[in-house]
């Protein structure tokens, strides 16, 4: 029996704390500039998003919304949205088949704008949903992997409408992927596994804005932090940040905690398995179970159990090894997610991307954008002002010194 008034203090909770997005949400009751639009969402569906549901509503959408990830629902939030009239789909633990007919549901309610985290439901669009892909007036996406695979699409000239990429403002990935994310995963790791983290040694698999928040946690949680990854300038920045950096061929010799974030394939796989050490922990932060290859590690086992909630063991013989969340999302598998007030300007950044969408459709290509910057600095400011921060501003000398190139030494 779910609890649907623990879905509703949730989001009561989750409300308090997103400051900014309730500033939003003043401007979109005041001027509905969403009026007759129908908005399609695939999200993770929990308090903070729910938050963002009821902001896109205050402008006059009628939103439908399913979640983004088979394990990432909460389903005492999902029931709280049905019961206001959302028409919400998601359901945690659904097998693909039924992820997929989720995801469907979503384009039956003919929308006119997508919101997406991961481009599943973009994807769907431009495959087996392409009967409806010309009536998208536009998009917004999330997260990295979305944004990867999104621009992939524009390069080869296949991309049916336009998309802003909401991860690529920087009150989105300055914040969100490094401090949500940096905070979030161990959060899900603390849950899982009841474990000490200072001493250990942490191999964090990329250094994007990801990776860096993680590896920047664990260093401040005691462990020693090694970093793999294949760009040499991240590399680089990983050393001058005091970490070791080596290939995952030698990492995988030492580690003891494992932590992939690069929205890439195979990160961790077989020839790595065989080198670990045994009671190797391994956990995803990135979008898709694929980062660590489960087939190459059912393969080498002799034995799969599940000894604690969200923890696996897979006995190889010689030793055993621990994949927390099904190598899926282990922040949100296992825990809440990222934190609200990091949250607030992610979502306030999706809902002024959906605005703007729904404003200029007519203006835009169908190519990859950033959210314009006049957006992404009104979210900073939103947010300095909510905390009680303010600011020096230039003076008309310093405005036009910078201005006039006339000026030397």
């Amino acid at each position: 029996m779910v609890d649907i008034e623990r879905g509703y203090r949730k989001i009561e909770w989750a409300e308090r704390h997103m400051k900014v997005l309730a500033r939003i949400r003043e401007e979109f009751e005041r001027d509905k500039p969403l009026e007759g639009f129908r908005i399609g969402m695939a999200l993770h569906v929990e308090a903070k998003t729910a938050v963002l549901v009821k902001t896109l509503v205050a402008g006059g959408a009628e939103v439908a919304i399913t979640g983004c990830n088979p394990l990432s629902t909460q389903d005492d939030v999902a029931e709280a949205l049905r019961d206001m009239g959302i028409k919400c789909f998601a359901r945690r633990g659904m097998s693909r088949e039924e992820y997929y007919e989720a995801l469907n549901k979503v384009i039956d309610s003919k929308p006119d704008i997508i919101v997406d985290d991961g481009a599943d439901l973009i994807f769907l669009l431009h495959g087996e949903r392409n009967d409806w892909a010309d009536n998208i007036l536009g998009a917004s996406e999330e997260t990295t992997t979305g944004v990867i695979r999104l621009r992939a699409m524009e390069r080869e000239g296949v991309l049916r409408f336009p998309v802003i990429a909401v991860n690529d403002a920087y009150t989105k990935f300055l914040f969100d992927n490094r401090y949500g994310t940096g905070q979030s995963t161990w959060d899900g790791i603390f849950r899982a596994t009841n474990i000490l983290i200072a001493g250990k040694n942490v191999v964090v698999a990329g250094y994007g804005w990801c990776g860096r928040g993680i590896a920047m946690r664990a260093k401040g949680l005691g462990a020693n932090v090694i970093v793999t990854e294949v760009d040499e300038i991240r590399a680089l920045e990983a050393v001058m940040d005091g970490f070791r950096v080596m290939p995952m061929e030698e990492a995988a010799k030492v580690g003891d905690i494992f932590i992939t974030a690069t929205g890439n394939i195979n990160v961790i796989r077989e020839e790595h398995f065989k080198l670990m050490k045994d009671g190797a922990i391994l956990a995803n932060a990135g979008h898709f179970n694929v980062e660590i290859s489960i087939p190459d590690l059912e393969k080498l086992s002799k034995n799969v159990r599940q000894i604690r909630d969200y923890v696996t063991e897979y006995d190889l013989g010689d030793k055993r090894i621990y994949l927390i969340a099904e190598g899926r999302l282990v922040n949100l598998v296992v825990g809440d997610g990222h934190p609200i007030e990091v949250m607030d300007m992610s979502f306030s950044d999706q809902a002024l991307a959906i605005r703007y969408i729904a404003e200029n459709h007519e203006k835009l290509e169908k190519k990859v954008y950033r959210l314009p910057e006049e957006l992404d600095r009104k979210v900073a400011r939103l947010k300095l002002e909510t905390m009680g921060i303010k600011i020096d501003e230039l003076t008309e000398e310093q405005i036009k010194y910078l201005s006039d190139w006339r000026h030397g030494t």
